[in-house]
Parts: C-alpha cells; sequence; structure tokens
C-alpha cells in the first residue's frame, strides 16, 4: 500500500472517530447544553452560523464543512445537538471525512516532502519557510483571537 493510501485510511479513521464523537457529545447534550454553563461558547456567531446552515440543508452542511477550518466542529455537534437522524447523518460523515482525509493525505504528504527536500537541498531556506508558516499561523491566530474578543465586548454592551 502506497504512503497516501495509508496516511488517508489512517486520517479517515481519526476524522471519523472525532467526527463522530463531536456529534455524539452534541447528541448527549441535546437542549441542555443551551442552558448550561457552555451557552455563550455555542451562542457565538460561529455557531449560529451553523445551526442556521443545518436548520436549512441538513447532512450536506456536514459533509462540507470538512472541507473549512473551524467550521466542521460545530457543524458535527450541532447536527447531534439537534438530533439529526443517524441515517442521514452517518451518510455525510462518510462522504465528507473521505474527502477531508484525502485531501490532507494528499496536499499534507505533499508539502512534508517539499519542506523534507527543501530542508536536505537549502537548510537556511528551509528554516526560513517554517519561520515565515509559523509567523503567518500565529498573525492568523492573534487576529481572530481580537476578532472574538470585540464581538464578545460589543454583544455584552449591548446586553448592559
Amino acid at each position: 500500500m502506497d504512503k497516501v493510501a495509508l496516511t488517508a485510511a489512517g486520517l479517515y479513521v481519526l476524522v471519523l472517530l472525532r467526527a463522530g464523537g463531536t456529534f455524539a457529545v452534541g447528541w448527549l447534550a441535546g437542549a441542555g447544553t443551551r442552558r448550561s454553563r457552555f451557552a455563550g461558547r455555542i451562542s457565538s456567531a460561529r455557531f449560529r452560523r451553523a445551526e442556521r446552515a443545518i436548520q436549512r440543508w441538513g447532512a450536506p452542511v456536514v459533509a462540507v464543512s470538512f472541507l473549512t477550518v473551524g467550521f466542521q466542529t460545530a457543524a458535527n455537534f450541532l447536527a447531534g445537538s439537534m438530533r439529526m437522524p443517524l441515517s442521514r447523518y452517518l451518510p455525510a460523515l462518510f462522504v465528507g471525512g473521505a474527502g477531508w482525509a484525502l485531501i490532507y493525505a494528499t496536499v499534507g504528504l505533499g508539502a512534508l516532502e517539499m519542506l523534507g527536500r527543501l530542508f536536505a537541498e537549502r537548510t537556511v531556506l528551509g528554516v526560513a519557510a517554517v519561520a515565515a508558516l509559523l509567523l503567518v499561523v500565529c498573525g492568523v491566530a492573534v487576529y481572530r483571537r481580537r476578532i472574538a474578543v470585540s464581538a464578545h465586548r460589543d454583544a455584552a454592551a449591548e446586553e448592559s
């Protein structure tokens, strides 16, 4: 078995466990979560957007959510908390998870091979590429955190 297929298979198992587990937690939590200490977290804009999309489009939203970053957890949790029937959820999980695993296996392995060659042939350039990537990731994280804090402050200001 070649390494892309092996990697894709491993990632597929991981995504089925992770997304299925998130769905199960949502299923068990049900409506009680909306009245608990987690109510603020699941009432965020991301969760509300995911909930509206799931209510309107159902299982296809769950399947497509695997092609996004940060939306898939919300979509799987909300599909569970909204008690999406397993007969609709499981096909979405299997199709979306397969797409996610294939994309990450091919693109991820390609990126790792490229970085490996870069380090082997031009170490300084490899270190610079990794440093630049880390800076971009940190910058995006800080930017998203600032947006979240700003949205939280705006919501608190509206309540008072």
